[in-house]
């Protein structure tokens, strides 16, 4: 499959404001090769860049699996030095989904293991398929979580679970993964999670970009300092908006009795 095509990315909801990014390897569930690597990180590039887009989603084609991993068919034969080269991408590549300024949603539709995991644990939250299933499965080929999964888990379960699918390498259900907390909704079917994930989504793009900005920042740079720091911090991020176009146009519709006509964040 050419590069340019394991990744596709589609605009939805009312002027396009919500970017639809979906992994398109369904014959491979989704494993991530090197081309599939490069172009994520293309994509996710011009997510960010482009004015129009307030929220995006990050899926899987078809309805097996959002994303299996490494290809280690790619990987089979592969040097230290090669190896070591195409994980630095995914590196970047994750990373830039970890420090995405817009708001990024997974909806998952299937198995996440490994490095498709760790995907799902970049993005804000997770929604889920009935089918899906996650897990770190690293141990049982002979290595260990490399992009964030290690540091992933422990913040989005309890210390004990995260270590017991760090070390077993086994996979839990969406319902499982639920009660967990891993997921924040789980539906009957890949239909049912793509569409309440566009209503979700949509549901974002329809408040103040620059705002739901702030209050992602706030969230997760927060999350590991001291309260007293992290109280500190928030008020530096409400203190951008006080001044800010957006606040005046959400004061003036709140009294006028009408939407607010919120303008695009870059």
């Amino acid at each position: 499959m050419p590069e340019a095509e394991s990744v596709r990315l589609e605009f939805a909801g009312e002027g396009g404001r919500v970017a639809v990014v979906t992994l398109n390897r369904p014959e491979v569930s989704n494993a991530m090769n090197t081309a599939l690597g490069v172009r994520l990180g293309q994509v996710l590039a011009e997510v960010e860049d482009r004015a129009a887009v307030r929220a995006a989603i990050l899926t899987g084609a078809g309805e097996r699996a959002f994303c299996a991993g490494g290809d280690l068919k790619e990987r089979n034969g592969m040097t230290p030095e090669q190896w070591t080269r195409q994980h630095r991408l995914f590196e970047d590549t994750a990373r830039r989904l970890r420090e995405m300024r817009k708001p990024v949603l997974a909806a998952v539709n299937g198995a996440a293991v490994a490095g498709g995991c760790e995907l799902a644990m970049s993005a804000d939250f997770i929604l889920a398929s009935a089918n899906a299933r996650f897990g770190q499965s690293e141990v049982r080929v002979g290595i260990i979580p490399g992009v964030g999964g290690t540091q992933l888990l422990p913040r989005r379960l309890p210390l004990g679970r995260a270590l017991q699918l760090l070390m077993t390498g086994e996979l839990v259900g969406a319902e499982e993964a639920h009660r967990w907390g891993l997921v924040n909704e789980v539906l009957p079917t890949v239909a049912d999670l793509r569409q309440r994930a566009l209503a979700v989504a949509e549901a974002i793009a329809a408040n103040s970009p620059a705002a739901v900005e702030q209050a992602k920042r706030a969230a997760r740079v927060g999350r590991d300092l001291p309260l007293a720091e992290a109280v500190a911090f928030e008020l530096e991020c409400y203190r951008r908006m006080v001044d800010h176009p957006d606040r005046y146009e959400g004061v003036a519709a709140f009294n006028e009795k009408r939407a607010p006509r919120f303008r695009d964040a870059y």
